[in-house]
């Protein structure tokens, strides 16, 4: 038998996380603030620089999601929100899964498919989960 249960009766426990607090699965409505702060910043940056081009906010939120996740743990919006990206095991994301995960995250559709751990398939795929810091 397996030690984790194939049912779960919260978001994360399947992965070993927290119901609650530190640790646990970041909800729904932090993660809409973190993508709303990055994309703002994307799109003041996007006005002063490129004349407000589509192309440029986007590969300028690409950038702020690579660079700053395996530096300071998550994109700015997720630190301001109280969110930080891990593995699922807990430890650094490393290099390649922010790049994994940002390309997966600007093609949008596998970041609005979620698991029952409230895991978008870009989450799923890079190995990684956005939990409570």
């Amino acid at each position: 038998m397996s030690d984790r249960p194939s049912e779960s009766s919260y978001p994360g426990e399947r992965v070993g996380l927290p119901q609650a607090g530190r640790g646990s699965v970041g909800r729904l409505g932090r993660r809409a603030g973190a993508l709303v702060i990055d994309w703002a910043c994307a799109v003041v940056i996007s006005i002063a620089f490129f004349s407000y081009d589509p192309l440029a906010t986007t590969v300028v939120f690409a950038i702020v999601q690579v660079v700053f996740i395996p530096t300071i743990g998550g994109s700015p919006g997720h630190r301001l929100v109280g969110l930080r990206l891990m593995q699922v095991n807990g430890s650094w994301t490393g290099l390649w899964r922010p790049i994994v995960r940002t390309v997966l995250l600007v093609l949008v559709i596998p970041a609005v498919i979620w698991d029952a751990d409230q895991r978008g398939l870009h989450d799923k795929a890079a190995g990684t989960v956005l939990v409570r810091a």
